[in-house]
């Protein structure tokens, strides 16, 4: 840390010559103030947001006014004249002062406002249908009501979001590449469970108010994720006064589960809580059919049942103080614990010529217990009314993963013999600090912006395998196997960049300079001679390399009209390999397969190039894009012999990850959202896309091309009755890499909605994975085996929801108060 000493130094002496420079130290004030309150007629609550509205009564085009603020007040400065005054908000009937002589500072008063009714009926309702938008460095996607997402987690919700994809196994791919980085509200987070998405099948979907799907990432945000970044945004209630909602759901195969969601808000202070459990239950099943060209047996097949019972609980405690009118500071604490019983039941048919040798039934079972808690402490000071802001985050997250896995393989056939007995102890723990300074310099349309970002991170890996011996009774240490594996991964970046509109061109420039220290320390008796001859290079797992490197990226928007617009993105991206990566210690999910970590993984670095096209009409959105990425020194998973077999005489077979040399991928994307009625809204999307890795590893030649492609259909109809009808779709086409050719899967979800209690209620049903045809069929072949397989990682679920939302009127939520803010829009990760 004392070598960023300097670099801070440096940063805020550049922070305090460019606050210098500004003309005339602060902005003029105009000579006359215009003050006041808007709030609603009935409730007499704030209204944020309204309209004020100055319209010179002498130059008609001459045109000034304001917003109000969270307390519904308003001020403006102008010049003395006579001016038409007019208050405006959404969905009410405007407020109107014509011809008014404006000499001095003028206080309105409060302003009562009246809902329209009849604009009520026609106007579309704020936060009922997802949205998009569209930024110079993201594309934003309002959730909105999707009833898919009640009783569904996040991961769920993610898989309604176009350019997204969720495979079977629950892992998040963005334009079909896997290597996404994922952040919530900005930052990583202990809710995304440190790099590894298992945290977001545990949280509910209806947690989500928008999600920032960032494929040309300014140089604000970290430069991790070749793919890019999907910034998970968390509702965060405005509303004066106490207010909250809850939601129960239950489901078939057991899913049922409880949040509850308070707040309580006043002048000074902002207290949030949000608390959950959830229990679940989540059988699959896979069936393998493996042959092999060398070994006791030439073909074995595995039929496989999983039951997964998660049981979760987590809690997020937050304060909010108002410390002036510009300036807040709000501290949270995180915490989150989640219970896993998991057993896998694997019966195996072993044929010597194709005849049925023998029969065995392996048992799996794995348990594991994971906490999670993090503190976060967040200053936001907006430093004068023209935008200049100065944001500082501090955040400390620990998280803790305890595994036990007990296998035991017996004969069924031709005696009942116990084949192997052996114990797995597993222990991750995880420590990271991150800090963030981030300072924002309007200067009329163009805009500076530069900070400073470190996040340090050790993860340490304690690994224990016990086998019974047969001969004594006993159970006996592999010390071969048995480790302690520390990673450790510091980044420090800082970041400048600029940004500025001529007429209808608009582009933001920026460069970030990272430096990346990875570092693994071993304890261990293995022999890593062993695994020098086996990738062929020398390896250390004690390393300590350094990288520097320089990331600039551009963006670029010309509007071709007032609801069309052309885009530009390059960005360059690093993609840091995982503690479990550079693990050099096979990990046993079974005794015949095992993943191994390669210690001389070298990140993976991207350019990456996207042009956009986006096209409003009154009832259509369409938004498209074609991009090319091309990265090198790129991840891949290669399956191979270990030149070893279990006790029974079966080849052991060998998963790790290397550097291949390059990785080109092209593709096109587009999507529509439509509503052709008032009671219809449809929402499509479809990606295309091409890649081609090449490279080579230990004499085999892994070079691949793979063309695939997936689509999403969204339909939502509104029935008599305030009942709500949705039903998606998605299909993802077959796929392939060196090794392996996937099928396609399609999949079809079903949701219904009904309000009650006076639209404080809702209830719903949704029915995921109707067809229960959400499974993955592959086959694999290399030169010593070939496997025809087929995977289902959660059958059909149905599950039956209920929300009560209480001081929180729906009428309410309808005009658009707390829907139509910026809150989440506000630029953030440094």
């Amino acid at each position: 840390m004392r070598q960023l000493y300097p670099l801070l130094l440096l940063l805020t002496l550049s922070f305090n010559y460019i606050y210098s420079q500004r003309p005339g130290g602060e902005r003029e004030r105009g000579p006359i103030i215009i003050s006041g309150k808007v709030v609603d007629k009935d409730d007499n609550l704030p209204l944020e947001y309204a309209t004020l509205v100055l319209q010179s009564v002498n130059n008609p085009d001459k045109i000034t006014g304001g917003i109000t603020d969270i307390d519904g007040n308003f001020q403006v400065e102008t010049t003395p004249g006579k001016y038409n005054i007019s208050i405006e908000y959404i969905s009410y009937k405007t407020y109107k002062l014509p011809n008014q002589t404006l000499t001095e500072s003028t206080d309105l008063g409060t302003v009562k406002l009246a809902l329209d009714v009849a604009q009520l009926e026609a106007v579309e309702v704020v936060g009922e249908k997802t949205t998009v938008e569209v930024r110079l460095d993201k594309k934003i996607y309002n959730i909105g009501k999707d009833l898919t997402n009640s009783g569904a987690t996040i991961t769920d919700a993610l898989n309604n979001v176009p350019s997204v994809d969720v495979d079977v196994e629950g892992a998040i791919s963005l334009r079909g590449n896997e290597n996404v980085r994922i952040l919530i509200n900005g930052k990583p987070s202990a809710l995304a469970g440190f790099g590894s998405t298992d945290a977001l099948t545990q949280l509910p979907a209806d947690a989500i108010e928008k999600v920032e799907v960032i494929t040309s990432p300014s140089a604000r945000y970290d430069a991790e994720g070749t793919a890019g970044i999907l910034n998970i945004v968390l509702k965060k209630e405005k509303t004066l006064g106490f207010n909250g909602s809850v939601n129960t759901t239950i489901g078939y195969p057991v899913n049922s589960g409880i949040s509850v969601n308070a707040n309580l808000r006043t002048d000074k202070f902002n207290l949030f809580n949000t608390t959950g459990y959830n229990y679940r239950d989540a059988p699959g099943n896979a069936f393998y059919d493996n042959t092999y060209t060398s070994g006791s047996y030439d073909r074995i097949i595995e039929d496989r049942d999983y039951f997964r019972l998660r049981k979760g609980f987590n809690t997020n405690l937050g304060l909010e103080y108002f410390i002036t009118e510009e300036s807040s500071i709000t501290g949270s604490v995180f915490y989150r614990t989640s219970k896993s019983e998991d057993e896998t039941e694997n019966t195996n048919q072993r044929f010597i010529n194709s005849t049925l040798d023998s029969e065995t039934f392996r048992t799996e079972d794995e348990g594991e217990d994971d906490e999670n808690y993090q503190f976060s402490l967040n200053y936001i000071n907006n430093l004068d009314d023209d935008g200049q802001k100065l944001t500082v985050d501090a955040q400390y997250s620990n998280g803790v993963e305890d595994k036990t896995n007990i296998i035991q393989e017996n004969n069924t056939l031709p005696n009942d013999d116990l084949i192997v007995l052996e114990n797995v102890f597993e222990k991750e723990t995880q420590n990271e600090y991150l800090v963030q300074a981030d300072y924002v310099l309007p200067m009329g349309d163009a805009q500076f912006e530069a900070g400073y970002r470190g996040t340090f991170e050790k993860t340490e890996t304690d690994y224990r395998l016990d086998s019974l011996n047969q001969t004594t009774g006993l159970f006996d240490i592999n010390q071969d196997l048995t480790n302690l594996f520390a990673y450790t991964e510091n980044v420090n970046a800082v970041y400048t960049q600029y940004g500025n509109k001529y007429g209808k061109f608009s582009f933001l420039l920026g460069l970030r300079l990272e430096n990346t220290q990875l570092k693994g320390e071993l304890t261990s008796l293995y022999d890593s001679s062993e695994l020098e001859e086996q990738l062929g290079v020398d390896v250390d797992a004690n390393f300590d390399k350094n990288y520097l490197g320089l990331f600039p990226t551009v963006n670029v928007i010309y509007e071709l009209g007032e609801n069309e617009n052309i885009s530009l993105g390059y960005n360059r991206r690093i993609n840091r390999p995982r503690g479990r990566y550079v693990n050099p210690f096979p990990s046993r999910s079974s005794r015949t397969n095992i993943f191994q970590g390669n210690p001389d993984l070298d990140p993976a670095f991207s350019n990456a190039f996207d042009v956009g096209y986006l096209k409003r009409w009154d009832k259509l959105t369409l938004t498209s894009s074609v991009y090319y990425q091309r990265e090198t020194d790129s991840f891949e998973r290669i399956q191979e012999e270990t030149g070893e077999t279990t006790t029974d005489g079966i080849e052991i077979i060998r998963s790790i990850p290397i550097n291949l040399s390059t990785n080109d991928r092209i593709g096109v994307e587009a999507g529509m959202l439509y509503s052709p009625a008032k009671w219809l809204r449809l929402n499509s999307s479809f990606n295309f896309f091409q890649f081609k890795t090449d490279g080579a590893f230990n004499g085999i030649d892994y070079g691949t091309t793979n063309t695939s492609w997936f689509a999403r259909f969204s339909s939502k109809v509104s029935l008599p009755a305030k009942i709500d009808w949705q039903t998606n779709a998605f299909y993802r086409g077959p796929s392939s890499t060196a090794q392996t050719e996937n099928g396609g899967i399609f999949s079809l979800n079903l949701a219904f909605s009904k309000d009650i209690l006076k639209d404080n209620g809702t209830i719903s049903l949704n029915v995921s994975d109707l067809l229960n045809s959400r499974k993955r069929t592959s086959y694999t072949e290399t030169e010593f085996f070939t496997s025809d397989s087929e995977f289902q990682w959660r059958q059909r679920q149905i599950t039956m929801g209920f929300i009560y939302r209480f001081n929180q009127p729906k009428e309410r939520n309808k005009n658009g108060r707390g829907n139509n803010n910026d809150e989440g829009d506000e630029e953030i990760e440094g």
